[in-house]
């Protein structure tokens, strides 16, 4: 049976650092050698209110059964969030939908990760093909769930040495010995937007306040001699783990907010530069790629070549990838790669529910 050559699809992503729902429109072709290509059409990104936002940052402490019901209303809001994006751009003829939905829960250690917004009930509320729920099989067979952008990295940007993404997590992919290898490194903005708001604005813009800040030695010994960054790969971090490592630090530290962003920052980038070969060409996108600050940093401590694209593919790579996840799951093809996730196998993932 001869496979769909093109096609059209929109990919949907709500991320750990808050900003919203990244929602864009994209076309995909497979030529007969298999090399994938991508045009990025519309896009855009859809603020949380305030009390989503308020919600969301709460509902990791949800019981089970506070949690099913959450999910439900989760799930109704993105699809009416999916629905106008839909109508208001005037979209014909979408192969799928492919949504990550928003990760609340994820503890890979106990075999637990919860992405809500993947109810079944998402196609019908859209009136359309859905892929999602990328993540629970992966855990099943014993992997971490994340990260998964890598076969993506593999299959539309293996030119450069390194895919850098700084997002709420900083994550890392790249080719070693024909495995495709790829971690999170550290947090970024889920912090830096936390401390930002302290002083009252959502995100550090370019790093200015880091910029004018002061660098706190012991605040920045503590943070770098956290054990997680020891561990060996595959490893992948979760809103859990900041609460209990990072916030609590912070918080008993004596340093000003703005010294404070100036020593994670600091913190970040020594973390980041830890992890290139010299000279390397790494390609960066997320929303910490406008942070000149903190791209300054980084090459402070190593010689890289950092290849900064368009704003478009800075700020929907993800949901360009989990697109490109939810086209190879319709295809029944390998998108969730073991040597990235420690899985037992590669694997195909995703659910698939029809309108």
């Amino acid at each position: 049976m001869l496979k769909q050559k093109n096609y059209h699809i929109i990919g949907v992503m709500s991320g750990t650092s808050l900003d919203g729902i990244d929602l864009a429109e994209i076309h995909f072709s497979v030529s007969d050698n298999c090399s994938w290509a991508f045009e990025i059409g519309i896009t855009e990104t859809i603020a949380y209110p305030t009390i989503w936002k308020i919600n969301l940052q709460e509902a990791i402490s949800y019981s089970e059964e506070k949690m099913k019901g959450f999910n439900k209303e989760y799930t109704l809001y993105l699809g009416k969030v999916i629905s106008e994006f839909i109508t208001r751009n005037a979209l014909k003829n979408i192969d799928a939908v492919c949504s990550h939905g928003h990760t609340v829960w994820h503890q890979p250690n106990n075999e637990i990760t919860l992405q809500i917004g993947n109810l079944p009930e998402i196609a019908t509320l859209i009136n359309q093909k859905v892929v999602c729920n990328f993540r629970v099989q992966d855990v099943t067979l014993g992997g971490n769930g994340a990260p998964l952008v890598p076969i993506g990295d593999r299959m539309l940007f293996s030119e450069y040495d390194y895919c850098l993404n700084l997002g709420g997590f900083a994550n890392i992919s790249f080719e070693l010995n024909g495995n495709r290898i790829a971690y999170d490194i550290c947090p970024v903005n889920i912090v830096l937007n936390t401390l930002a708001e302290k002083l009252g604005f959502p995100f550090d813009n370019e790093g200015d306040f880091a910029r004018k800040g002061k660098l706190n030695q012991v605040l920045f010994q503590q943070l770098n001699e956290l054990k997680y960054y020891k561990e060996a790969a595959p490893k992948s971090l979760g809103l859990e783990w900041v609460q209990e490592n990072i916030l609590p630090i912070l918080e008993v530290s004596e340093a000003s907010i703005i010294d404070q962003l100036a020593t994670f920052t600091e913190h970040v980038a020594f973390q980041l530069s830890n992890n290139f070969k010299e000279y390397s060409s790494v390609f960066v996108t997320g929303g910490g790629t406008f942070n000149s600050y903190l791209l300054e940093r980084i090459q402070f401590y190593k010689k890289l070549d950092l290849i900064v694209p368009s704003e478009k593919i800075i700020d929907y790579k993800e949901a360009l990838i989990f697109g490109l996840l939810g086209v190879l799951r319709l295809q029944n093809e390998t998108n969730c790669l073991a040597s990235v996730t420690g899985a037992t196998k590669d694997h195909c993932s995703g659910f698939v529910y029809l309108a």
